[in-house]
């Protein structure tokens, strides 16, 4: 059975934004023609790949796999027009990371890479630690040190972390109350000190770093960050060292 990357490609489209209507606009094609190539597509694959809804079109199990597995096609084809072109390098380094270590190389990513290099960059965020033996990460930035034996790696620098509330001592702040992380982000080392001293005072969570410092800065309650972090949010009130080592002093105010 030979399915046709422009196949593939509509049923891309189709797949990503939802619906016929949606992907008439990247495809250049009226709805009719691409539910009917749609339609083609699913008797050659024997299975039918939508739910047909009026609110769109939903992936079916079936669906979701050929998704996958096209959009590594998709990677393949662009890797071999980039080739043809010598647009772009084919080499990719994968940077694995936690959210705010994300955020703060994307923030510096001119010191790290330029146009000019013989590379292309791909952060990878996730709480979880990236399998770099088996290349989904070339390199990971961690907050301890490798467990595995055959990892290689460095201390890099040393973040402090503190205590912060928002500028306004309301609700949950002027309570003493915290917030707390759920999900993922509850296995990194700073939530689980926050939950081993703090628990019992944790009123609100978030199951992402992001949304916990959304929550702090509109007054649910205090919670625990990145010097780096902290003291780079105008939105953030005062800080109180949370690990040891760290000095109490004013916050420093940066804008973010």
């Amino acid at each position: 059975m030979d399915i046709s990357w422009d196949d593939l490609r509509l049923f891309l489209d189709v797949a990503r934004l939802g619906g016929l209507s949606a992907a008439t606009g990247t495809t250049r094609l009226s709805a009719a023609t691409l539910g009917r190539r749609v339609t083609a597509l699913e008797k050659q694959i024997g299975e039918a790949l939508f739910v047909r809804q009026q609110t769109g079109y939903r992936l079916t199990p079936v669906g979701e796999e050929l998704l996958r597995r096209a959009e590594d096609v998709e990677a393949a084809m662009q890797s071999l027009t980039r080739w043809r072109e010598g647009s772009l390098p084919d080499r990719v380094v994968r940077v694995s990371a936690g959210p705010w270590t994300s955020a703060f190389v994307s923030a510096h990513i001119s010191e790290i890479w330029t146009v000019d290099d013989g590379f292309r960059v791909e952060l990878v965020t996730t709480t979880d630690r990236v399998d770099i033996g088996r290349r989904a990460a070339d390199i990971g930035i961690r907050s301890e040190r490798p467990t595995e034996q055959w990892l290689a790696g460095r201390q890099s620098g040393k973040v402090a972390h503190a205590i912060y509330s928002g500028r306004h001592l309301i609700n949950g702040i002027a309570a003493g109350l915290f917030v707390g992380v759920t999900g993922e982000g509850a296995n990194i080392a700073s939530a689980r000190w926050l939950q081993a001293h703090h628990g019992d005072r944790i009123a609100v969570r978030g199951n992402n770093t992001h949304s916990v410092r959304e929550l702090v800065a509109a007054g649910a309650g205090l919670s625990i960050f990145p010097c780096f972090v902290g003291d780079s949010d105008p939105r953030a009130g005062s800080r109180r060292p949370a690990y040891p080592g760290t000095r109490n002093r004013p916050m420093d105010r940066h804008p973010s």
